[in-house]
């Protein structure tokens, strides 16, 4: 049965009174995970607001929480050498005890890039970047002495002692390219912004990348990041809608358009539907985006009546 769990910003106006607060509503209410993204300053051009960096807040995660699973969405590949993003994961994974899930990724914000004056090559080249930064992350995290010759990182008799308790890595993307390096290296693939027609089509497409390499598709799990808004009623899921705009403003604004994205929203009945498609379709988790950091209402309603249903 698939599992249900929130993701949040950690850049769009998140403080650690906030994300602590999240963090608890997560765990006492019976959500099964909570992820961040991974952004040095507001995505949509919003730099004033206050973010919290990655790496500290997964540490605080795996030392305040006791049940749920957590990590990153997603590592952008530009912003730290794979070999820092092994030792960082296998050290909060070991403090944990195994609850840490690395999520990894091409990055795709040129803005944030530019601000900061982080270097953002091209994409093809961000995916060969991708590439083998999950093939360096597994082999730090073999346990044996590692060399690697790559085009982009190197590594001599290279060894990371302890590694992680427990070892995931997770990739998303959609494209023909990237869902081959996806049936390479992922034990999670995560599909995101689209509705369970789309999935199912390239999920079919994941499918035929790992019979090309002999993968059994089987090995890597389906989840889907999506944002969601619950009410009781019509003028409580527009409320809750309206909220979300003021963070993300090109977020749909009607729930007829929500729905027409594919993201999750409405009252309980028609969520507990439509996650119900998704997982028919194969989705084994759902990281449902949760966009209005001062609502914790909206939580308590999904684990009153969504999660009793997963």
């Amino acid at each position: 049965m698939a599992e249900i769990g929130i993701m949040v910003e950690g850049q769009e106006d998140m403080t650690w009174e906030r994300f602590f607060r999240l963090a608890e509503a997560v765990e006492d209410l019976g959500f099964s995970h909570l992820f961040r993204s991974d952004h040095l300053t507001g995505i949509f051009g919003y730099p004033e607001r206050a973010s919290l960096a990655l790496w500290p807040s997964l540490t605080a995660l795996a030392m305040r929480t006791k049940r749920i699973r957590f990590g990153p969405m997603v590592c952008p590949v530009t912003f730290r050498h794979p070999v820092m993003v092994a030792k960082m994961a296998a050290s909060v994974d070991q403090l944990a005890g195994g609850r840490l899930d690395l999520g990894i990724g091409a990055g795709w914000n040129d803005m944030e890039h530019a601000m900061f004056g982080i270097d953002y090559p091209r994409y093809g080249i961000r995916l060969e970047m991708l590439d083998e930064m999950a093939t360096v992350i597994k082999l730090l995290w073999s346990g044996e002495p590692v060399t690697f010759q790559g085009k982009y990182y190197q590594l001599k008799d290279a060894q990371n002692h302890p590694g992680p308790a427990q070892q995931t890595i997770i990739m998303g993307g959609k494209g023909e390219k990237t869902l081959k390096i996806v049936a390479k290296h992922a034990t999670e693939w995560n599909f995101s912004y689209g509705g369970v027609d789309g999935f199912k089509e390239k999920s079919r497409e994941l499918d035929e990348n790992c019979a090309a390499i002999g993968r059994d598709p089987a090995e890597i799990r389906r989840s889907l990041m999506a944002p969601f808004v619950i009410g009781t009623d019509a003028v409580a899921v527009q409320k809750r809608i309206d909220a979300q705009l003021h963070t993300f403003p090109h977020l749909p604004a009607t729930l007829a358009e929500w729905n027409e994205a594919g993201f999750t929203g409405g009252t309980p009945d028609k969520v507990v539907a439509q996650l119900k498609a998704f997982e028919a379709a194969g989705i084994e988790r759902f990281m449902l985006q949760h966009n209005d950091l001062e609502d914790i209402a909206s939580l308590e309603l999904m684990a009153r009546e969504v999660l009793p249903h997963f």
